[in-house]
C-alpha cells in the first residue's frame, strides 16, 4: 500500500480471526478497527489535498497534517458534540475529527461554495459553528486566547462544555500563550491546551529557541502538564477521557504535550526536508513512528486484521476521498456578491451570536 507503510506479509500469515480477543488494550476491538479506518480517511484525504494542490486545484497555503492523525483522532474523538476545538493552519484532519464531511473540507481546500466556509477560508481556516470547529487561525497564536474566551463563554454561562485548543510548539513563545493561561488559571476555565509538537516551528528546531522542556511550559501558571506519545492514538485516547472528565468536574485547565511529527514540509512550498532536518530522518520517523502503522501491527498481532480487511478498508476510504474531490470539483465557485456576506454576524440582546450553520 502506499502512503509510507504497508502490510507485512509476515504479519498477514499470522494474523487470525478464530480467536481473536475481544478486547485490544482496554478498548472494544471493533473500536480500534473504528480508530484505524477513520485515521485511513485522514491519510488519504491529505494525500489528495496534496495531488490536487500540485495540479493548481487548491492555490494559496496548504499545510498536511500527514503522520500527526494519532493526535487528531485521539484528542478529538473523545469530545462531545457541543464541546470546542479550535486550531492553528494545519487543521484539515482535525476538521473532519470533529465531524465536517470530507467534501465540505475538500470543497473549502478547493475554494468553492460547498466549502464548509462558503469557499472564502481555504486551506487555512476551516471552520463549522455547526460543529463546534471554531476555526483554524493563521496568526501563529492567534487561537489561544479565543480558546480561553470559549471557554470563559462556557463557565460563565454554567455549561460543562470543554474546549480543546491545538498549538504548534512555537506558539508557546508568542505573549499570547501566556496571557491566556494566566486568565485560564486564575478563573478555572475548561480549557485542554494540547501542543501538537512535532519539533519544528517551520524550519527551526524547537530546542533551538527555547532552555525549557515542553511540558514544562504551564508550570509558571500552575496549570497541570500532561506528556503522551501522539503516534500512540490509544494512549492519547485515554489521556483526553481522564482530562475531559477532571476538566468538567472542576479541575480548571489542562496542558498536554504530544509528541509527534509530521511527514511533510511545513507547507505545500517546503520541501520535505529541506535543510532544516536530514532526508535520513525524514525516512526513519515515517519508517518507525507512523500511527496508523502502529495500530495495524496491533490489530494484526491481536488476530483482527488480514491482507483482505485492510484492502476492503482501504477501498472504502478511497471511494470517500474521491467523491468528496468529485464534489469539489462540481461544486461552483462562490458567487461575486456574496463577497461581503457573513464579514459581521447580528447578536441578540444576550450577546449571543446568529450563524448561519454552514458546516457541512
Amino acid at each position: 500500500m502506499e502512503g509510507g507503510w504497508h502490510m507485512p506479509d509476515s504479519a498477514v500469515r499470522d494474523a487470525s480471526t478464530s480467536a481473536a480477543p475481544a478486547v485490544i488494550e482496554g478498548f472494544p476491538a471493533e473500536q480500534v478497527l473504528g480508530f484505524l479506518r477513520e485515521m485511513l480517511v485522514y491519510r488519504r484525504f491529505e494525500q489528495k489535498a496534496e495531488e490536487a494542490y500540485a495540479i493548481g486545484k487548491i492555490g494559496g497555503f496548504c499545510h498536511l497534517h500527514t503522520g500527526q492523525e494519532g493526535v487528531a483522532l485521539g484528542f478529538v474523538g473523545p469530545l462531545r458534540p457541543d464541546d470546542y476545538a479550535i486550531s492553528a493552519y494545519r487543521e484539515h484532519t482535525l476538521a473532519l475529527a470533529k465531524g465536517i464531511s470530507a467534501r465540505a473540507a475538500m470543497a473549502e481546500l478547493y475554494g468553492r461554495a460547498g466549502g464548509c466556509s462558503g469557499g472564502k477560508g481555504g486551506s487555512m481556516h476551516l471552520f463549522s459553528a455547526k460543529h463546534n470547529f471554531m476555526g483554524g487561525w493563521g496568526i501563529v497564536g492567534g487561537q489561544i486566547p479565543l480558546a480561553t474566551g470559549f471557554a470563559w463563554a462556557s463557565r460563565y454561562r454554567g455549561e460543562d462544555r470543554v474546549c480543546v485548543c491545538f498549538l504548534g510548539d512555537a506558539a508557546v513563545n508568542q505573549g499570547s500563550f501566556h496571557e491566556s493561561l494566566n486568565m485560564a488559571a486564575i478563573w478555572k476555565l475548561p480549557v485542554i491546551y494540547v501542543v501538537e509538537n512535532n519539533g519544528y516551528g517551520m524550519g527551526t528546531a524547537f530546542n533551538r529557541v527555547t532552555t525549557t522542556p515542553m511540558v514544562e511550559k504551564s508550570r509558571a501558571h500552575g496549570i497541570p502538564a500532561h506528556y503522551v506519545d501522539g503516534q500512540d492514538v490509544l494512549a492519547v485516547w485515554r489521556l483526553m477521557e481522564d482530562l475531559l472528565d477532571r476538566v468538567r468536574d472542576g479541575a480548571g485547565p489542562q496542558f498536554v504535550d504530544a509528541e509527534t511529527y509530521r511527514f511533510k514540509g511545513h507547507s505545500m512550498s517546503d520541501p520535505v526536508s529541506g535543510t532544516y532536518r536530514s532526508k535520513e530522518e525524514v525516512e526513519s520517523r515515517v519508517r518507525e513512528d507512523d500511527p496508523i502503522a502502529h495500530l495495524r501491527d496491533l490489530l494484526i498481532q491481536s488476530g483482527h486484521l488480514t491482507r483482505e480487511s485492510l484492502e476492503r478498508m482501504d477501498e472504502e476510504v478511497r471511494e470517500l476521498v474521491e467523491d468528496a474531490a468529485d464534489f469539489a470539483d462540481r461544486s461552483p465557485l462562490p458567487p461575486e456578491d456574496s463577497l461581503h456576506e457573513f464579514v459581521y454576524s447580528d447578536m441578540d440582546v444576550h450577546g449571543r451570536l446568529f450563524f448561519d450553520g454552514r458546516g457541512g
